[in-house]
Formats: structure tokens, sequence, C-alpha cells
């Protein structure tokens, strides 16, 4: 048993409302059950519920136990003084504010039907990947296309909240957090920590004072990815290391270390000695990359700004001082849809609110929409299903859905576990509510 069925029996009205009561036998007349709330706090607001004579506005908290009350700490947090109602499975011991109130209490364990709990239990105890496999319908019903859109909102809303962060950490200099956005993206998907410690490492001012001269460029990032360190036979590489210890003493850079590069199990082109050449001739080719990106109103065009060679020196090689056959060793086209989907789209999303430019938000979510679905093993899982997405907005809602849900069994949070749990369900709840209720 979880605490999402009482959430799931309140919010959605079932269970048996006849003659309610409090543990202490004072009757309840629910005449707003509240509003969810899903951050810290009482778990739904602004209820308002009248007990005996008493008409209460207030909070709902809700509890397994009511000594889960004391487990998580609630009775240190004043937020918590404005419960009007403590709900409940099972009441095992009387719970107070601080001012040494005790707060009414609401006992489910015998007013939750049968039927539901059965159903609420086979969902998540199913040992299946995806817990409702082989009860799932109407595939491509308007519940799905509704929740498949508020999820890949939600899996958005994720990936902005640390660029968020960014910015409010660096005074909103966007110029140095989409700097930072792109090294990480760069560095998808084993090698985004050291990408990211090289950005932060080596500030986008330094990188924009020398961008005009590729090789001065490839000094500052491979010196301070800790990758020239050693004693080169290769004449190019020693000039970037000569080049590069006079802008290190100038700027009094640090190094990070070349241990932290991941090279195993990865295709020579995914290599980071060739992440880190690409970065450097978009950085390079590009005098305003972020005015650019925001610029442009075509998916294509985007994608087209990303398509960049490497200096003649990475033609001809994957790591350094060994050569290989000749290649451009651009930046190619899933690299380019992987780094819109986890870095710029969600960079332009924020970029947008905080420029206070609606239009550039809505552009970056339709962005999402003109990118092929992405190929993984989840998506694999879904398809198996029948349920192939049209395309990446899609493909982020199905990893949304598979993580943040299914994973975690929060079946009666998705519509369609409560499609699925309300389905036929046979129950002892009136058809008809108290008058007031809501």
């Amino acid at each position: 048993m979880k605490e999402d069925l009482l959430h799931y029996a309140w919010r959605m009205k079932k269970f048996d409302w006849d003659n309610l009561l409090t543990s202490e036998g004072h009757p309840i007349l629910i005449i707003d059950f509240g509003t969810m709330h899903k951050n810290a706090g009482p778990d739904f607001l602004n209820a308002k519920i009248k007990i005996g004579p008493t008409l209460w506005a207030g909070n709902v908290e809700m509890h397994l136990k009511s000594s889960d009350w004391y487990k998580h700490g609630h009775d240190k947090d004043k937020s918590y003084d404005t419960v009007v109602l403590h709900v409940v499975y099972e009441e095992d011991v009387p719970v107070f504010r601080q001012n040494g109130e005790k707060i009414p209490c609401l006992v489910l364990k015998n007013r939750i039907t049968h039927p539901l709990k059965v159903k609420y239990q086979e969902l998540i105890h199913n040992e299946k990947q995806i817990p409702c496999e082989g009860l799932l319908d109407n595939r491509r019903n308007m519940i799905w296309k509704m929740w498949l859109e508020r999820l890949a909102v939600e899996r958005l809303e994720n990936k902005v909240r640390p660029i968020k962060t960014e910015l409010e950490n660096t005074v909103k200099n966007s110029e140095e957090v989409f700097y930072r956005c792109l090294m990480k993206g760069m560095g998808r998907p084993i090698n985004t920590l050291p990408f990211e410690h090289l950005a932060r490492s080596l500030p986008f001012k330094i990188i924009n004072k020398h961008r005009y001269k590729l090789s001065e460029l490839e000094a500052l990032i491979f010196g301070q990815a800790g990758m020239l360190a050693s004693e080169f036979k290769d004449e190019y590489l020693q000039h970037l290391k000569k080049e590069y210890l006079f802008l290190r003493a100038k700027y009094n850079l640090q190094p990070i270390h070349f241990s932290t590069w991941k090279f195993l199990r990865l295709r020579p082109a995914n290599f980071p000695t060739i992440r880190l050449a690409q970065i450097a001739a978009l950085l390079h080719r590009h005098e305003r990359l972020l005015s650019q990106v925001a610029s442009i109103n075509n998916y294509s065009e985007l994608e087209k700004l990303f398509h960049v060679e490497v200096s003649e020196y990475w033609k001809t090689h994957y790591i350094m001082e060994k050569p290989s056959v000749f290649k451009e060793k651009r930046l190619g086209r899933k690299t380019i849809q992987s780094l819109m989907i986890n870095s710029i789209i969600p960079f332009l999303f924020q970029y947008g609110y905080e420029t206070c430019n609606e239009t550039l938000g809505e552009k970056a979510f339709g962005f999402l929409r003109q990118i092929p679905p992405e190929k993984n093993h989840i998506i694999r899982i879904w398809s198996d299903l029948g349920i192939t997405p049209e395309n990446a907005s899609e493909s982020q809602a199905l990893l949304q859905l598979k993580h943040y849900y299914c994973d975690r069994k929060k079946c009666l949070n998705c519509p369609i576990g409560h499609s699925i749990v309300g389905k036929n369900l046979q129950s002892d709840t009136k058809k008809s509510e108290p008058m007031g209720l809501k």
C-alpha cells in the first residue's frame, strides 16, 4: 500500500463518504476537497471542511499511518499547522499542532472499496517494465494525446530547471550559460561531467577573445581539457602546447585532469578529442552563436548551423599523434538532434522566459516536434507495445512516462493508469455527491 492510493481516493472521491466521522466521532462534511499539491507542504491545499458545527478552511495531509506525521517531521514544520484534517489509512497515534491542539483525523481503511484496492495492487506489484502493458487500449485516443503533450512539457521543465539555476548564479549571463549547455550536450552520454568541468574552468569571455583564430581556440580547449601535458613529436601539437602555456599563465587557468575523460567503448567518431575539435570549430565559425540560434525560425536551418568541419589536423586523427584515414568528421545528424533535444531547445525555452519572449519558447517547443523520435531501448519497449512516437516531443514524453511514472509505480498519477483502475470499477461509493461537495 502507498499513499498514492489515498491521494487517488480523495482526489477522485473513490471512497464511501456516507456518515463521515473523525476518529473521535465528530461528523465531517466535505465542502471542497482542495487542490492537490505536489511540492513541499501539505498534500491538498485550500480545502473547506465542516467538522461538527465548525467550518474549517485550510489544508489536508495524508499518510498511511498517522505516526508518519512525526516520522516525516511535520511536527517541526509550521506550514503543517494549517492542516485542518489528517486523512490516514489507519490511525496508530494522535497528532497535534505545535500549539498542542489535536488535528482531526479521518480513517479511510474501511472506506476504500475492495475492488479499487485489488486493481491498485495488481498494478503496483506488476513486475513488467510497463505495469499496465497488456491492459493498454485506444493507444491513440485523446487521453493519450493530451497526456503525451503534458509529459513532454514535464520533461522539458526538468531540463530547464538547472539552466534556470545557472542563469541565477551567473546573474543572467546568457552567453556563458548557453556555452555551458552546449559543452554539456557535446559530452553526452558518458562525457557530460568532464565537458561541464571544462566549461566552468574556461569561461566564455576568454573563449570569445580567441575565437577568431582556430589554433588559439584549440590550444585553450585541449589545454584546459588536460590533453596537452605530454611531450609531443607532432609539430601542430607542439604549437598548441606552446600557445596554451602562454594563455594559461595569462589567464591563470587550471586545467582539468585528463583521467576524467572516457574513451572506452566509444566509437572513434564519438571520442572526446573529436567532440572538442568540433566544439572549437563551431565556436570559431559563429561569432554570436546564441543570437543566431535564437533568430532562426526553421529547424532545418538551425540544424545546418551546426554542420561544421574540424581543423585539418583532426581530419586525419582521432587521437593525438596517431594518424588515421582522412575524414572530415562533421557533427552527425543524430548528434545534432541529441544536442538540440537535451541542450539547445531547453535553453531556448528558458531564454524566452527570461527575456519575456513567449514566441521563442513556443518556437523551441515547435522545434522539438520537427525532430525525428529518438531510438533507444526504452522507446523500443513502447514500440513493442504498439506505441510508436511520431517525433522527438513524443519520444521525450515516453521517456518521462517510463522514468517518472512506470518505474516509480505512480500509476494513479497517470491518466492511463487512472482509466485502467477506474474502468468498470464496481464500488460502494455514493453515485450522487452531498450538497456542496466539490
